[in-house]
């Protein structure tokens, strides 16, 4: 039997990088003493999710963020996806999700493939390819406990690319996210269903704690799917956690049972990576 708990840790998001950092530490101690082996941080878990911020409080690769989380993985003994952090390379700037293992070693980086440009009538207004560049990997990492891909919100609207997250042998697929008030409401809880459903995987989306007093409104709502499509957890808009079992077997149990994978007609229709 292949089990792991892992803990979603929805935290408000502040104008203060360093209390947005503290904060989360704070928290992955608290969920580390509770037993979690992973745990999972927001998008934007240092940054309020704006554009105006995104360049001042952005740092290259190693910076103090990411210092201070990988020191936490390790100091604590877990594994950590942080989240995202906005990475600065060059005059490029990233929305970027890295992973630290329990010695506080970067396993995993991604950066968000779909860029979030949409514009509702009477909702939600955003572009973020006013600031961001996209990325291009697909990206799935490994533990002792099963692979697990990676994406970060937008990006899950995208089935092709869970696909290949599970072609590479994901069994979980986690997804830092940060919808808002017109998306979240009609397609969070849909979108994370669905992936977890069509892919046989648990899905686990992990949002900010709601602020009324930001420019931008986190629906929150974290959330963690099983590989039959049902919703075993769930938060509401307020900053906390949950921590939840994922037991690995099960899905190669509803695989077998519903064998959705085994059907495809690769004689017919193809998903190939071509990077």
């Amino acid at each position: 039997m292949c089990k792991f708990n892992v803990a979603l840790l929805q935290i408000s998001v502040y104008d203060n990088k360093e209390k947005n950092i503290n904060n989360a530490v704070k928290m992955i101690e608290q969920v580390s003493k509770e037993g979690a082996d992973i745990v999972v941080l927001p998008e934007m878990f240092c940054c309020p999710y704006d554009n105006s911020y995104f360049k001042a409080f952005g740092e290259e690769e190693g910076g103090i963020a990411y210092k201070a989380i990988s020191k936490a993985a390790k100091e604590f003994g877990i594994y950590v996806v942080a989240g995202t952090i906005p990475e600065l390379d060059g005059d490029k700037i990233y929305n970027t999700s890295y992973v630290f293992n329990k010695k506080g070693e970067q396993i995993a980086k991604h950066r968000k493939m779909h860029l979030f440009d949409i514009d509702i009538e009477g909702g939600q207004y955003f572009k973020e390819s006013d600031t961001f560049t996209p990325g291009s990997d697909v990206t799935v990492f490994e533990t002792e406990f099963c692979k697990i891909g990676l994406a970060v919100c937008y990006d899950v609207r995208f089935p092709e690319l869970s696909r290949l997250m599970v072609n590479e042998g994901a069994e979980v697929i986690i997804i830092p996210g940060a919808f808002n008030m017109t998306t979240g409401p009609a397609h969070w809880e849909l979108h994370f269903r669905a992936r977890a459903l069509d892919n046989q995987v648990y899905t686990i989306g992990v949002a900010p704690a709601r602020d009324y007093e930001a420019s931008y409104y986190s629906y929150g709502n974290s959330i963690i799917a099983s590989p039959w499509g049902n919703v075993l957890n769930r938060m509401d808009e307020n900053q906390g956690y949950i921590i939840q079992e994922i037991d690995v077997d099960y899905v190669e149990k509803i695989r077998n049972e519903l064998p959705l994978l085994k059907h495809r007609r690769k004689d017919i229709y193809s998903l190939n990576k071509l990077k």
